[in-house]
């Protein structure tokens, strides 16, 4: 992590945990899908970016640069993002319950909310760093 104070270092380590949470119980739901065509697809779609949330967010937590934690970050609110698309889709076919998937879809949105802020965050103390030479 670039900034290395202990609140800093205890918010990494609970969004690591909360983002592979996420992943696994975007596995589970997945997993719940219908042995369609389309059941089958979105499985796998959502597997691939809900546990890219996690894995890209453990890269970005190592970044070498304020400007490659920004670029990681970038990647984990895509695929964050994309994990809600996918949710938001299953309940519209009505492939599941709605009530199967609205916490978990709450919680894709508050991840996508968080790593928005914080790239903004970096951008910003990055271009105050920048003014500063």
């Amino acid at each position: 992590m670039i900034n290395g104070n202990r609140q800093d270092k205890q918010g990494e380590k609970d969004l690591k945990k909360r983002t592979k949470e996420f992943a696994h119980r975007c596995v589970k739901l997945s997993l719940a899908l219908p042995e369609t065509d389309l059941g089958k697809h979105i499985r796998r779609q959502l597997i691939r970016c809900s546990t890219s949330v996690a894995s890209n967010y453990r890269a970005a937590c190592i970044a070498q640069s304020r400007a490659d934690f920004a670029s990681k970050l970038s990647i984990v609110i895509e695929e964050a993002d994309e994990s809600c698309f996918w949710m938001e889709f299953i309940i519209e076919e009505r492939l599941l319950n709605e009530g199967q998937v609205v916490a978990l879809l709450k919680e894709g949105r508050e991840l996508t909310a968080i790593f928005v802020k914080s790239r903004k965050t970096t951008k910003d103390r990055s271009s105050e760093f920048a003014a500063e030479d």
